[in-house]
Protein backbone atom coordinates (compact mmCIF):
# COMPACT_ATOMS: atom_id res chain seq x y z
CA UNK A 1 0.00 0.00 0.00
CA UNK A 2 1.28 3.33 -0.94
CA UNK A 3 2.19 5.93 1.91
CA UNK A 4 0.43 8.63 2.93
CA UNK A 5 2.85 11.70 2.32
CA UNK A 6 -0.12 14.35 3.41
CA UNK A 7 -3.22 14.24 5.30
CA UNK A 8 -5.28 17.53 6.10
CA UNK A 9 -8.01 16.17 8.88
CA UNK A 10 -11.08 18.26 9.57
CA UNK A 11 -10.01 21.81 8.50
CA UNK A 12 -12.29 25.12 8.83
CA UNK A 13 -11.68 28.20 8.00
CA UNK A 14 -13.90 31.13 8.57
CA UNK A 15 -13.44 34.47 6.86
CA UNK A 16 -16.25 37.68 8.47
CA UNK A 17 -19.73 36.21 7.24
CA UNK A 18 -18.52 33.20 5.50
CA UNK A 19 -17.36 29.52 6.27
CA UNK A 20 -14.82 28.73 3.41
CA UNK A 21 -14.14 25.71 4.20
CA UNK A 22 -15.75 23.81 6.59
CA UNK A 23 -14.41 20.04 7.72
CA UNK A 24 -12.21 19.52 4.71
CA UNK A 25 -10.40 16.39 4.87
CA UNK A 26 -7.68 15.25 2.41
CA UNK A 27 -5.29 12.28 1.57
CA UNK A 28 -2.40 12.18 -0.79
CA UNK A 29 -0.23 9.69 -1.62
CA UNK A 30 3.69 9.52 -2.01
CA UNK A 31 4.27 9.64 -5.74
CA UNK A 32 0.33 10.83 -7.01
CA UNK A 33 -0.94 13.65 -8.88
CA UNK A 34 -4.01 14.29 -7.13
CA UNK A 35 -6.82 16.75 -8.23
CA UNK A 36 -8.63 19.34 -6.41
CA UNK A 37 -11.75 20.25 -8.47
CA UNK A 38 -15.19 22.27 -7.52
CA UNK A 39 -16.77 25.41 -8.51
CA UNK A 40 -15.39 28.99 -7.83
CA UNK A 41 -15.51 29.45 -4.13
CA UNK A 42 -15.55 26.59 -3.48
CA UNK A 43 -12.64 26.23 -1.14
CA UNK A 44 -10.14 24.80 -3.31
CA UNK A 45 -7.51 27.44 -3.21
CA UNK A 46 -8.66 28.36 0.53
CA UNK A 47 -7.44 24.97 1.52
CA UNK A 48 -4.08 24.74 -0.54
CA UNK A 49 -3.25 28.14 1.28
CA UNK A 50 -3.74 26.91 4.87
CA UNK A 51 -1.72 24.09 3.39
CA UNK A 52 1.17 26.34 2.43
CA UNK A 53 1.17 28.68 5.51
CA UNK A 54 0.06 31.77 3.91
CA UNK A 55 -3.05 31.48 5.98
CA UNK A 56 -1.05 30.45 9.48
CA UNK A 57 -1.33 27.66 12.16
CA UNK A 58 -3.93 29.33 14.54
CA UNK A 59 -6.37 30.93 11.96
CA UNK A 60 -7.60 27.56 10.76
CA UNK A 61 -9.00 24.59 12.97
CA UNK A 62 -7.97 21.18 11.90
CA UNK A 63 -4.54 19.35 11.52
CA UNK A 64 -1.96 19.00 8.66
CA UNK A 65 0.11 16.04 8.62
CA UNK A 66 2.85 15.87 6.37
CA UNK A 67 5.82 12.66 6.53
CA UNK A 68 3.83 11.43 9.71
CA UNK A 69 4.58 14.80 11.31
CA UNK A 70 1.81 17.53 12.60
CA UNK A 71 2.76 20.46 10.90
CA UNK A 72 1.93 23.92 12.38
CA UNK A 73 3.14 26.25 9.38
CA UNK A 74 3.10 30.19 10.03
CA UNK A 75 4.34 31.36 7.11
CA UNK A 76 5.19 30.50 3.47
CA UNK A 77 9.09 30.08 4.21
CA UNK A 78 8.11 26.89 6.95
CA UNK A 79 6.44 24.43 4.44
CA UNK A 80 8.75 25.49 1.53
CA UNK A 81 11.91 23.93 3.94
CA UNK A 82 9.35 20.75 4.19
CA UNK A 83 9.08 20.81 0.04
CA UNK A 84 5.70 21.87 -0.13
CA UNK A 85 5.41 24.38 -3.02
CA UNK A 86 2.95 26.36 -4.56
CA UNK A 87 2.40 27.52 -7.63
CA UNK A 88 -0.35 30.52 -7.95
CA UNK A 89 -2.41 31.08 -10.84
CA UNK A 90 -1.21 34.56 -10.88
CA UNK A 91 2.59 34.04 -11.87
CA UNK A 92 4.77 36.19 -9.00
CA UNK A 93 7.76 36.80 -11.62
CA UNK A 94 9.56 40.67 -11.84
CA UNK A 95 9.49 41.45 -15.66
CA UNK A 96 12.58 43.27 -15.49
CA UNK A 97 14.83 41.02 -13.78
CA UNK A 98 16.57 37.77 -15.29
CA UNK A 99 15.34 34.17 -15.19
CA UNK A 100 17.79 33.25 -12.77
CA UNK A 101 17.39 36.22 -10.68
CA UNK A 102 13.74 36.01 -10.56
CA UNK A 103 14.09 31.62 -9.53
CA UNK A 104 16.33 32.23 -6.91
CA UNK A 105 14.69 35.51 -5.35
CA UNK A 106 14.47 34.70 -1.12
CA UNK A 107 16.50 31.78 -1.53
CA UNK A 108 20.01 33.37 -3.03
CA UNK A 109 23.04 31.46 -3.72
CA UNK A 110 26.14 32.59 -2.04
CA UNK A 111 26.98 34.36 1.07
CA UNK A 112 24.67 36.89 3.18
CA UNK A 113 25.90 40.02 1.68
CA UNK A 114 27.27 38.32 -1.51
CA UNK A 115 25.36 36.71 -4.34
CA UNK A 116 27.44 34.26 -5.92
CA UNK A 117 26.37 34.41 -9.73
CA UNK A 118 28.20 32.12 -11.53
CA UNK A 119 26.02 29.69 -9.24
CA UNK A 120 23.21 31.03 -9.44
CA UNK A 121 22.97 31.29 -13.37
CA UNK A 122 24.76 28.04 -13.32
CA UNK A 123 22.03 26.25 -11.22
CA UNK A 124 19.41 27.87 -13.11
CA UNK A 125 20.71 26.43 -16.15
CA UNK A 126 20.74 23.38 -14.83
CA UNK A 127 16.69 23.08 -13.44
CA UNK A 128 15.46 24.96 -17.17
CA UNK A 129 16.79 21.88 -18.13
CA UNK A 130 14.80 19.79 -16.50
CA UNK A 131 11.91 21.69 -17.47
CA UNK A 132 12.81 21.51 -20.84
CA UNK A 133 12.87 25.32 -21.15
CA UNK A 134 15.65 26.45 -23.88
CA UNK A 135 16.05 29.97 -22.74
CA UNK A 136 19.47 31.69 -21.03
CA UNK A 137 18.96 32.34 -17.37
CA UNK A 138 20.01 35.41 -17.82
CA UNK A 139 16.99 36.38 -20.24
CA UNK A 140 14.61 38.61 -18.61
CA UNK A 141 11.12 37.39 -17.67
CA UNK A 142 9.29 40.41 -19.57
CA UNK A 143 10.93 38.98 -22.91
CA UNK A 144 9.88 35.28 -22.78
CA UNK A 145 5.85 34.79 -23.16
CA UNK A 146 3.22 33.29 -20.17
CA UNK A 147 3.84 29.29 -21.20
CA UNK A 148 7.61 29.59 -20.98
CA UNK A 149 7.08 31.91 -17.54
CA UNK A 150 4.86 28.94 -16.07
CA UNK A 151 7.53 26.52 -17.04
CA UNK A 152 10.38 29.08 -14.68
CA UNK A 153 7.98 29.07 -12.02
CA UNK A 154 8.40 25.31 -11.91
CA UNK A 155 11.77 25.35 -12.10
CA UNK A 156 12.01 28.17 -9.58
CA UNK A 157 10.08 25.43 -7.38
CA UNK A 158 12.25 22.52 -7.72
CA UNK A 159 14.85 24.76 -6.81
CA UNK A 160 13.60 24.76 -3.64
CA UNK A 161 14.03 20.92 -3.90
CA UNK A 162 9.77 20.79 -3.96
CA UNK A 163 8.94 17.08 -2.48
CA UNK A 164 5.23 18.04 -2.79
CA UNK A 165 4.49 20.12 -5.30
CA UNK A 166 0.81 22.51 -5.47
CA UNK A 167 0.09 23.75 -9.28
CA UNK A 168 -3.40 26.25 -8.87
CA UNK A 169 -4.71 26.98 -12.70
CA UNK A 170 -1.83 26.35 -14.23
CA UNK A 171 -2.60 26.02 -17.40
CA UNK A 172 -5.48 28.94 -17.48
CA UNK A 173 -3.39 31.20 -19.32
CA UNK A 174 -1.45 28.90 -21.37
CA UNK A 175 -2.39 27.73 -25.31
CA UNK A 176 -3.40 24.30 -26.07
CA UNK A 177 0.52 23.42 -27.19
CA UNK A 178 1.85 24.89 -23.98
CA UNK A 179 -0.97 23.30 -21.79
CA UNK A 180 -0.24 19.63 -23.18
CA UNK A 181 3.52 20.29 -22.64
CA UNK A 182 3.07 21.20 -19.45
CA UNK A 183 0.83 18.40 -18.45
CA UNK A 184 3.18 16.15 -20.21
CA UNK A 185 6.15 17.51 -17.48
CA UNK A 186 3.88 16.47 -14.73
CA UNK A 187 3.76 13.07 -15.97
CA UNK A 188 7.25 13.07 -16.20
CA UNK A 189 8.21 14.19 -12.53
CA UNK A 190 5.59 11.58 -11.37
CA UNK A 191 7.93 8.95 -13.34
CA UNK A 192 10.81 10.61 -10.96
CA UNK A 193 8.72 9.76 -7.40
CA UNK A 194 6.89 13.76 -7.38
CA UNK A 195 3.64 14.23 -5.37
CA UNK A 196 2.10 16.94 -6.96
CA UNK A 197 -1.99 18.65 -6.33
CA UNK A 198 -3.36 20.31 -9.45
CA UNK A 199 -6.35 23.01 -9.24
CA UNK A 200 -7.79 23.01 -12.86
CA UNK A 201 -11.33 24.25 -14.02
CA UNK A 202 -10.24 22.01 -17.01
CA UNK A 203 -11.99 18.65 -16.64
CA UNK A 204 -10.12 17.09 -20.16
CA UNK A 205 -6.84 17.89 -18.24
CA UNK A 206 -7.66 16.76 -15.40
CA UNK A 207 -8.92 12.93 -16.30
CA UNK A 208 -5.49 13.31 -18.68
CA UNK A 209 -2.96 13.53 -15.63
CA UNK A 210 -4.70 13.11 -12.17
CA UNK A 211 -4.98 9.48 -10.09
CA UNK A 212 -7.35 10.78 -7.69
CA UNK A 213 -9.77 13.42 -7.59
CA UNK A 214 -11.49 15.30 -4.88
CA UNK A 215 -14.19 17.51 -5.15
CA UNK A 216 -15.25 20.40 -2.71
CA UNK A 217 -18.60 21.67 -2.77
CA UNK A 218 -19.85 25.01 -0.88
CA UNK A 219 -16.52 24.40 1.12
CA UNK A 220 -17.08 20.79 2.31
CA UNK A 221 -15.49 17.69 1.02
CA UNK A 222 -18.27 15.55 -1.28
CA UNK A 223 -16.09 12.91 -2.57
CA UNK A 224 -12.60 10.98 -3.97
CA UNK A 225 -12.65 9.46 -7.37
CA UNK A 226 -10.06 7.06 -8.00
CA UNK A 227 -8.68 6.72 -12.06
CA UNK A 228 -8.45 2.93 -11.30
CA UNK A 229 -11.60 2.35 -9.62
CA UNK A 230 -14.44 4.89 -10.35
CA UNK A 231 -16.05 6.79 -13.53
CA UNK A 232 -13.86 10.11 -14.10
CA UNK A 233 -15.64 11.45 -17.16
CA UNK A 234 -16.08 15.13 -17.04
CA UNK A 235 -19.95 13.84 -16.63
CA UNK A 236 -19.17 12.62 -13.53
CA UNK A 237 -16.92 14.90 -11.97
CA UNK A 238 -19.40 17.76 -13.19
CA UNK A 239 -22.02 16.04 -11.46
CA UNK A 240 -19.80 15.87 -8.14
CA UNK A 241 -19.21 20.00 -8.37
CA UNK A 242 -22.46 21.32 -8.68
CA UNK A 243 -24.38 18.63 -7.04
CA UNK A 244 -26.60 17.97 -10.86
CA UNK A 245 -25.53 16.78 -13.87
CA UNK A 246 -25.48 19.36 -16.57
CA UNK A 247 -26.26 17.31 -19.87
CA UNK A 248 -26.16 20.66 -22.33
CA UNK A 249 -22.48 22.53 -21.47
CA UNK A 250 -23.55 25.52 -23.50
CA UNK A 251 -27.16 26.70 -23.52
CA UNK A 252 -29.69 26.65 -26.52
CA UNK A 253 -30.90 29.98 -27.85
CA UNK A 254 -34.08 29.11 -28.29
CA UNK A 255 -35.00 31.98 -31.18
CA UNK A 256 -32.56 33.98 -33.27
CA UNK A 257 -32.94 37.05 -34.52
CA UNK A 258 -30.13 38.44 -36.20
CA UNK A 259 -30.37 41.58 -37.23
CA UNK A 260 -28.29 43.95 -39.66
CA UNK A 261 -24.75 45.24 -39.26
CA UNK A 262 -23.69 47.02 -35.76
CA UNK A 263 -20.55 47.46 -35.88
CA UNK A 264 -17.57 46.89 -39.05
CA UNK A 265 -14.06 47.07 -39.08
CA UNK A 266 -12.73 47.58 -42.24
CA UNK A 267 -8.58 47.42 -42.98
CA UNK A 268 -7.90 47.89 -39.49
CA UNK A 269 -4.05 47.80 -38.61
CA UNK A 270 -2.08 47.99 -35.44
CA UNK A 271 1.49 48.50 -34.87
CA UNK A 272 3.16 47.50 -31.40
CA UNK A 273 3.33 50.66 -28.97
CA UNK A 274 6.98 50.11 -28.14
CA UNK A 275 8.38 48.88 -31.20
CA UNK A 276 7.00 50.70 -33.66
CA UNK A 277 8.24 49.37 -36.70
CA UNK A 278 6.10 45.49 -35.16
CA UNK A 279 2.74 45.48 -36.90
CA UNK A 280 0.16 43.45 -34.22
CA UNK A 281 -2.92 43.94 -36.47
CA UNK A 282 -3.01 43.31 -40.29
CA UNK A 283 -5.46 44.86 -42.99
CA UNK A 284 -7.81 43.29 -40.39
CA UNK A 285 -11.93 43.44 -41.90
CA UNK A 286 -14.85 42.25 -39.97
CA UNK A 287 -18.67 43.05 -38.29
CA UNK A 288 -21.00 42.01 -35.85
CA UNK A 289 -24.96 42.27 -36.62
CA UNK A 290 -27.38 42.67 -33.96
CA UNK A 291 -28.41 39.86 -32.02
CA UNK A 292 -25.27 37.80 -32.54
CA UNK A 293 -22.29 36.24 -31.46
CA UNK A 294 -19.16 36.03 -33.74
CA UNK A 295 -16.08 34.96 -32.36
CA UNK A 296 -12.68 35.18 -32.77
CA UNK A 297 -10.71 32.07 -32.45
CA UNK A 298 -6.57 31.82 -32.64
CA UNK A 299 -3.29 30.85 -30.57
CA UNK A 300 -1.83 32.96 -27.78
CA UNK A 301 -0.68 35.77 -29.43
CA UNK A 302 -2.69 35.95 -32.55
CA UNK A 303 -3.43 39.64 -32.11
CA UNK A 304 -7.32 38.94 -31.13
CA UNK A 305 -6.61 41.26 -27.80
CA UNK A 306 -4.73 43.76 -29.80
CA UNK A 307 -7.54 43.93 -31.83
CA UNK A 308 -10.27 44.03 -29.57
CA UNK A 309 -8.41 46.97 -27.29
CA UNK A 310 -7.49 49.20 -30.34
CA UNK A 311 -11.26 49.25 -31.62
CA UNK A 312 -11.90 49.47 -27.92
CA UNK A 313 -11.54 53.83 -28.28
CA UNK A 314 -7.57 52.73 -29.55
CA UNK A 315 -6.98 51.64 -26.14
CA UNK A 316 -3.70 49.34 -27.58
CA UNK A 317 -1.29 50.14 -30.11
CA UNK A 318 0.03 53.33 -32.72
CA UNK A 319 -0.33 54.70 -35.92
CA UNK A 320 -3.72 52.82 -36.02
CA UNK A 321 -5.35 52.91 -39.40
CA UNK A 322 -8.34 51.81 -41.38
CA UNK A 323 -11.87 52.41 -40.99
CA UNK A 324 -14.95 51.31 -38.21
CA UNK A 325 -18.21 51.95 -38.61
CA UNK A 326 -21.56 52.03 -36.23
CA UNK A 327 -24.81 51.19 -37.69
CA UNK A 328 -23.46 51.86 -41.42
CA UNK A 329 -21.89 55.57 -40.42
CA UNK A 330 -17.80 56.27 -39.65
CA UNK A 331 -16.89 56.91 -36.66
CA UNK A 332 -13.41 57.61 -35.08
CA UNK A 333 -13.02 56.72 -31.03
CA UNK A 334 -10.17 58.84 -30.02
CA UNK A 335 -10.52 57.06 -26.57
CA UNK A 336 -11.97 55.16 -24.06
CA UNK A 337 -14.81 57.49 -23.28
CA UNK A 338 -15.89 58.08 -26.90
CA UNK A 339 -16.16 53.82 -27.21
CA UNK A 340 -18.33 54.20 -24.31
CA UNK A 341 -20.37 56.95 -25.54
CA UNK A 342 -20.85 55.04 -28.86
CA UNK A 343 -22.19 52.11 -26.67
CA UNK A 344 -19.08 50.20 -27.50
CA UNK A 345 -17.66 48.08 -23.90
CA UNK A 346 -14.82 45.97 -23.51
CA UNK A 347 -14.70 42.96 -20.89
CA UNK A 348 -10.98 42.42 -20.35
CA UNK A 349 -8.84 39.51 -19.97
CA UNK A 350 -7.29 40.57 -17.49
CA UNK A 351 -9.72 41.09 -14.48
CA UNK A 352 -7.84 41.48 -11.83
CA UNK A 353 -4.93 43.76 -13.53
CA UNK A 354 -7.06 45.94 -15.66
CA UNK A 355 -10.92 45.30 -15.64
CA UNK A 356 -11.64 45.37 -11.86
CA UNK A 357 -10.27 47.67 -8.77
CA UNK A 358 -9.93 44.74 -5.78
CA UNK A 359 -9.46 46.46 -3.51
CA UNK A 360 -12.51 48.62 -3.86
CA UNK A 361 -16.75 46.91 -2.91
CA UNK A 362 -18.69 45.69 -5.62
CA UNK A 363 -21.07 48.63 -5.90
CA UNK A 364 -18.29 50.58 -6.64
CA UNK A 365 -16.93 48.21 -9.58
CA UNK A 366 -20.67 48.09 -10.84
CA UNK A 367 -21.20 51.57 -11.23
CA UNK A 368 -17.22 52.40 -12.64
CA UNK A 369 -18.21 52.83 -16.85
CA UNK A 370 -21.33 54.77 -16.25
CA UNK A 371 -21.09 57.31 -12.98
CA UNK A 372 -22.86 59.92 -14.65
CA UNK A 373 -25.90 57.59 -14.27
CA UNK A 374 -25.95 57.18 -10.59
CA UNK A 375 -24.32 60.69 -9.73
CA UNK A 376 -26.18 64.53 -9.97
CA UNK A 377 -23.82 67.55 -10.48
CA UNK A 378 -20.83 65.39 -9.96
CA UNK A 379 -21.92 63.76 -6.95
CA UNK A 380 -22.53 60.29 -6.02
CA UNK A 381 -25.99 59.60 -5.09
CA UNK A 382 -24.65 56.53 -3.49
CA UNK A 383 -28.39 54.91 -2.09
CA UNK A 384 -28.92 54.95 -6.35
CA UNK A 385 -25.40 53.42 -6.57
CA UNK A 386 -25.80 50.34 -3.75
CA UNK A 387 -29.40 49.83 -5.26
CA UNK A 388 -28.15 49.18 -8.82
CA UNK A 389 -25.36 47.25 -7.56
CA UNK A 390 -27.97 44.80 -5.61
CA UNK A 391 -29.80 44.92 -9.30
CA UNK A 392 -27.20 43.57 -10.96
CA UNK A 393 -25.94 41.39 -8.11
CA UNK A 394 -29.34 39.77 -8.46
CA UNK A 395 -29.50 39.86 -12.09
CA UNK A 396 -26.34 37.67 -12.78
CA UNK A 397 -26.54 35.47 -9.29
CA UNK A 398 -22.99 36.88 -7.68
CA UNK A 399 -22.78 34.93 -4.76
CA UNK A 400 -21.61 37.34 -1.92
CA UNK A 401 -22.85 38.32 1.93
CA UNK A 402 -23.37 42.55 0.22
CA UNK A 403 -22.39 44.75 -2.13
CA UNK A 404 -20.54 46.57 0.28
CA UNK A 405 -18.13 43.18 0.05
CA UNK A 406 -14.34 44.02 -1.43
CA UNK A 407 -14.08 42.66 -4.90
CA UNK A 408 -10.55 41.02 -4.00
CA UNK A 409 -12.47 38.68 -1.85
CA UNK A 410 -14.78 37.00 -4.13
CA UNK A 411 -13.80 33.66 -6.01
CA UNK A 412 -13.02 33.96 -9.94
CA UNK A 413 -16.34 33.62 -11.04
CA UNK A 414 -18.37 35.84 -9.03
CA UNK A 415 -15.65 38.73 -9.47
CA UNK A 416 -16.20 37.70 -13.73
CA UNK A 417 -19.88 38.07 -12.58
CA UNK A 418 -18.98 41.82 -11.04
CA UNK A 419 -16.79 42.85 -14.39
CA UNK A 420 -19.86 42.11 -16.34
CA UNK A 421 -21.97 43.83 -14.39
CA UNK A 422 -20.16 46.92 -14.86
CA UNK A 423 -20.53 46.83 -18.36
CA UNK A 424 -24.01 45.92 -18.58
CA UNK A 425 -24.95 48.88 -16.88
CA UNK A 426 -22.69 51.39 -19.36
CA UNK A 427 -26.06 49.87 -21.42
CA UNK A 428 -23.76 49.09 -24.68
CA UNK A 429 -25.14 47.99 -28.16
CA UNK A 430 -21.92 45.81 -28.98
CA UNK A 431 -19.71 44.22 -26.12
CA UNK A 432 -16.56 42.67 -26.72
CA UNK A 433 -15.56 39.68 -24.07
CA UNK A 434 -11.93 38.66 -23.93
CA UNK A 435 -11.87 35.23 -22.79
CA UNK A 436 -14.96 35.79 -20.74
CA UNK A 437 -14.66 32.02 -18.67
CA UNK A 438 -11.01 32.16 -17.81
CA UNK A 439 -10.58 30.01 -14.86
CA UNK A 440 -13.55 29.58 -13.74
CA UNK A 441 -15.75 26.62 -13.12
CA UNK A 442 -18.56 24.86 -15.37
CA UNK A 443 -21.37 25.99 -13.43
CA UNK A 444 -20.07 29.75 -13.26
CA UNK A 445 -19.29 29.35 -17.12
CA UNK A 446 -22.77 28.27 -17.68
CA UNK A 447 -24.36 30.99 -15.59
CA UNK A 448 -22.31 33.26 -18.25
CA UNK A 449 -23.08 31.30 -21.14
CA UNK A 450 -27.25 32.33 -20.60
CA UNK A 451 -25.96 35.96 -19.75
CA UNK A 452 -24.59 35.96 -23.27
CA UNK A 453 -27.84 34.61 -24.61
CA UNK A 454 -30.04 36.86 -22.96
CA UNK A 455 -27.59 40.08 -24.46
CA UNK A 456 -28.01 38.65 -28.04
CA UNK A 457 -32.02 37.76 -27.37
CA UNK A 458 -32.10 42.04 -26.37
CA UNK A 459 -30.71 43.08 -30.32
CA UNK A 460 -27.23 43.52 -28.21
CA UNK A 461 -24.40 42.21 -30.37
CA UNK A 462 -21.61 40.48 -28.72
CA UNK A 463 -18.10 39.60 -30.14
CA UNK A 464 -16.31 36.89 -27.89
CA UNK A 465 -12.47 35.95 -27.85
CA UNK A 466 -11.77 32.55 -26.78
CA UNK A 467 -8.64 30.21 -26.41
CA UNK A 468 -10.92 27.83 -25.73
CA UNK A 469 -12.30 25.99 -29.08
CA UNK A 470 -15.44 24.41 -27.80
CA UNK A 471 -16.63 27.24 -25.94
CA UNK A 472 -16.36 29.12 -29.54
CA UNK A 473 -17.90 26.67 -31.59
CA UNK A 474 -20.95 25.89 -28.69
CA UNK A 475 -21.67 29.82 -28.41
CA UNK A 476 -21.04 32.01 -31.62
CA UNK A 477 -23.21 31.92 -34.73
CA UNK A 478 -20.28 33.04 -36.87
CA UNK A 479 -16.58 32.55 -36.19
CA UNK A 480 -13.39 34.28 -37.54
CA UNK A 481 -9.91 33.06 -37.41
CA UNK A 482 -7.25 34.95 -36.62
CA UNK A 483 -3.23 34.34 -37.01
CA UNK A 484 -0.08 36.48 -36.76
CA UNK A 485 -2.26 39.92 -36.87
CA UNK A 486 -4.49 38.33 -39.89
CA UNK A 487 -8.04 37.22 -40.04
CA UNK A 488 -7.22 33.85 -42.01
CA UNK A 489 -10.87 32.51 -42.18
CA UNK A 490 -14.58 33.05 -41.61
CA UNK A 491 -16.77 29.81 -40.95
CA UNK A 492 -20.89 29.86 -40.01
CA UNK A 493 -21.20 28.03 -36.90
CA UNK A 494 -22.74 24.71 -38.77
CA UNK A 495 -19.37 24.61 -40.55
CA UNK A 496 -17.06 24.68 -38.24
CA UNK A 497 -14.97 22.11 -36.38
CA UNK A 498 -11.61 22.18 -33.96
CA UNK A 499 -9.81 20.43 -36.78
CA UNK A 500 -11.41 23.26 -39.69
CA UNK A 501 -10.40 26.13 -37.36
CA UNK A 502 -6.50 24.42 -36.46
CA UNK A 503 -6.16 23.95 -40.46
CA UNK A 504 -6.89 27.69 -41.33
CA UNK A 505 -4.18 28.19 -38.86
CA UNK A 506 -1.76 26.07 -39.45
CA UNK A 507 -1.75 26.52 -43.62
CA UNK A 508 -1.71 30.38 -42.72
CA UNK A 509 1.13 29.76 -40.82
CA UNK A 510 3.02 27.45 -43.47
CA UNK A 511 2.21 30.20 -45.97
CA UNK A 512 4.17 32.69 -43.93
CA UNK A 513 0.91 35.01 -44.49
Amino acid sequence: MAKILLEMKNITKTFPGVKALDNVNLKVEEGEIHALVGENGAGKSTLMNVLSGIYPYGSYEGDIIYNGEVCKFSKIKDSEEKGIVIIHQELALIPYMSIGENMFLGNERGKKFAINWNETYGEAEKYLKTVGLKESSRTLIKDIGTGKQQLVEIAKALAKKAKLLILDEPTASLNETDSKALLDLMLQFKKEGMTSIIISHKLNEISYVADKITVIRDGSTIETLDKKSDDISEGRIIKGMVGREITDRFPKRTEKKIGEINLEVNDWTVYHPLYSERKVVDKVSMNVRKGEVVGIAGLMGAGRTELAMSIFGKSYGRDISGTLKINGKDVHLKNIKDAIEHKIAYVTEDRKGNGLILSNPIKINTTLANLGAVSQNGVIDHDKEYAVAVEYKEKLNTKCPTVEQNVGNLSGGNQQKVLLAKWMFANPEVLILDEPTRGIDVGAKYEIYCIINKLVAEGKSVIMISSELPEVLGMCDRIYIMNEGRMVGELAAEEASQEIIMSHIIKSSNKGE
